[in-house]
């Protein structure tokens, strides 16, 4: 069961740092939050969702 959750949050991520490089902030910026989410992948994500930066395209 504990794979299937890392496998879960593996995906969120990836599709976090997806949309963080789809924004128009700041290279540094950009590279921060991906760092952020990277080091702390649970918390970081978490973080990013409700503080960082959101993506311009729509889905």
């Amino acid at each position: 069961m504990g794979w299937l959750f890392s496998i879960i949050i593996f995906i969120l991520d990836v599709w976090a740092i997806a949309q963080i490089i789809n924004t128009n902030v700041a290279t540094r910026t950009k590279i921060l939050w991906i760092l952020l989410i990277v080091i702390l992948p649970v918390l970081g994500l978490i973080i990013w969702y409700f503080a960082g930066p959101k993506s311009n395209v729509r889905m």
